[in-house]
């Protein structure tokens, strides 16, 4: 019976695992935290799919083209074909599973607008898409517990894969019971991590998901792919712990933005682009409200009450419990944040790594959104890469010779104990701080070589420190251990905007602002004791 290592439990990984056991492989699900508290969870607007029901003149090449559009032209077109096709028998599955979405009179499905594109086509749960994709996944998951074939490891953190000769065979994990390091070995590891929110501090997402396992894996021989394709979400608002989105969903409805000036409302979006302006690609309605220098609010007041509570719902109550907002009477001051990571992995169509029996799925995995991601399509590539790489996996040789894993145990248990001892005077939580801010300052929705080669500098700087660093006692050592990795991915991102000299979605350089056909593929940067090395994918040698 195959093994397979699944690290990650969002809806990437449970996708993955559920898939995995349908198919009689054993899975080993592991994460820190249970999945209730993944990122996921988070995910509000809905979920993309052209059903039985679509709006008329919506199709599924429509579907595909959107999102190669909002994609600046550099995603795969197979990739991209696959996911799309694919959507319809996603949405049925879910509704197996026991997925609650909005429904219709007639019982339908109901699909509400997000930007980007050209029909009505998201398939929603209220303003808790995710939450319910979620509970549905982990029912599925909890079936197949009983049955044998998966079994769940919490509060295990990701310390480094097993690999050797090009070929993964597990990984070593920081066991926060035990405070011990942990190899678990597997015919076929999946890392299901999630984004870098924690490169950049306040963003939408969870601070959980911080990079470390991307820019481990990267200082151990794996390629990453366009790191600087960054989404900034043009509507949050801001509390003392996170920047919280309004979701998309609200424009889908009717929102419209403004800014005041001379005593009047001035619509910008609807100015400039026409009717749909206010549901423009996510990185177009970014820039224009950078650009307006002015506090933007989104207003849907003008709607009946009644539509805003059955539609809206958790979004009226966000607003009310942390601004203090009724947003069937006020408008909402909203600011962009950083949303989404289109960069991550480099993974091949079936979602295979260059490093063999290793894989990629959901937000750490590049590959279906290129330049910008569409609203709606995340959650489609989670679930669509999880059953992707289970199929991937499953026509896999596995016949390799067992793993002796007592060195990298060894080399953990070493630097655990050099973590403890270490005089420093300089906490972790002072250089992500500061790594935060220097993010923020120098990788923000207007980029400059001048801003990306003070970054590069500062984030070199943390880097030659980040060995001495100490973490207290009462923090876990994954604190101490992770920083170097963080690091690491946040200078290969500076470095890939930097390789990039022009402007192309969620990518604006202010001294290259034209999009040029010489970058007209996507970045690939490899490492190499030390120096980053970046390359155009040309050849589509990752996904065609």
């Amino acid at each position: 019976m195959k093994k397979v290592l699944i690290v990650g439990s969002g809806v990437a990984g449970l996708s993955c695992a559920v898939s995995c056991a349908q198919k009689g492989m054993e899975v080993t699900l592991v994460s820190p935290f249970p999945s209730e508290r993944s990122q996921s969870v988070l995910a509000a607007g809905g979920i993309n799919a052209v059903t039985e029901t679509c709006e008329k003149g919506d199709s599924i090449s429509c579907h595909i083209e959107d999102t190669l559009k909002g994609g600046c032209d550099i995603a795969g077109k197979n990739a991209v074909g696959g996911l799309c096709e694919n959507a319809p028998d996603i949405i049925k599955w879910l509704e197996g599973l026991g997925t609650v979405f909005t429904t219709e009179p007639d019982g339908s499905v109901s699909k509400r607008a997000f930007g980007g594109q050209s029909y009505r086509r998201t398939c929603y749960c209220g303003a808790s898409t995710g939450k319910q994709i979620v509970t549905a996944l982990v029912m599925e998951a909890r079936r197949y517990e009983g049955l044998g074939l998966i079994k769940r490891r919490l509060w295990m953190d990701f310390y480094s894969a097993l690999i050797k000769d090009g070929v993964c065979r597990g990984a070593v994990f920081y066991n926060e019971a035990t405070t011990q390091p942990e190899a678990i070995t597997a015919d076929s590891v999946v890392i299901a991590t999630g984004g870098q929110n924690a490169l950049f501090g306040k963003t939408t997402g969870s601070t959980q998901c911080d990079g470390y396992v991307a820019g481990k894996l990267f200082t151990q021989g794996v390629a990453l792919k366009n790191l600087e394709f960054i989404q900034y979400h043009p509507t949050t608002i801001e509390t003392s712990q996170k920047m919280m989105l309004i979701s998309e969903a609200v424009r889908g409805e009717g929102g419209r933005l403004y800014y005041e000036e001379d005593g009047r409302r001035v619509y910008f979006m609807e100015d400039k682009f026409g009717k749909r302006g206010n549901l423009m690609p996510r990185d177009i309605v970014s820039r224009c409200m950078e650009e307006s220098g002015k506090q933007v609010y989104l207003d849907i007041s003008f709607l009946p009450k009644e539509q805003i509570l059955n539609k809206l719902p958790e979004v009226y109550e966000l607003c009310k419990k942390y601004r203090g907002i009724d947003i069937t009477k006020e408008s909402i001051p909203v600011t962009p944040s950083v949303h989404f990571f289109m960069g991550g992995i480099a993974v091949k169509n079936n979602h295979e790594t260059n490093i063999k029996n290793l894989y990629a799925i959901g937000e750490c995995a590049s590959i279906y959104h290129g330049a910008n991601r569409l609203g709606g399509n995340s959650l489609l590539a989670a679930i669509y890469g999880g059953k992707v790489a289970s199929s991937s996996i499953e026509k896999t040789d596995t016949d390799l010779p067992a793993a002796d894993t007592s060195p990298e145990i060894k080399e953990a248990a070493e630097k655990l104990s050099s973590l403890k001892s270490s005089q420093s005077p300089y906490p972790v939580k002072y250089i992500r701080d500061m790594l935060a801010e220097t993010m923020r300052e120098n990788l923000g929705i207007v980029r400059s070589a001048e801003k990306l080669h003070k970054g590069i500098d500062d984030v070199s700087f943390y880097l030659s420190v980040a060995d001495k660093i100490r973490y207290d006692n009462s923090e876990l050592a994954y604190f101490g251990y992770s920083l170097p990795g963080i690091l690491t991915l946040a200078k290969a991102t500076l470095v890939c905007a930097q390789s990039r000299k022009e402007s192309r979605g969620a990518h604006y350089r202010s001294d290259h602002p034209a999009t040029e056909e010489a970058y007209k593929a996507a970045t690939i940067i490899t490492y190499d004791n030390g120096a980053y090395h970046t390359y155009l994918d040309t050849e589509g040698n990752y996904e065609s």
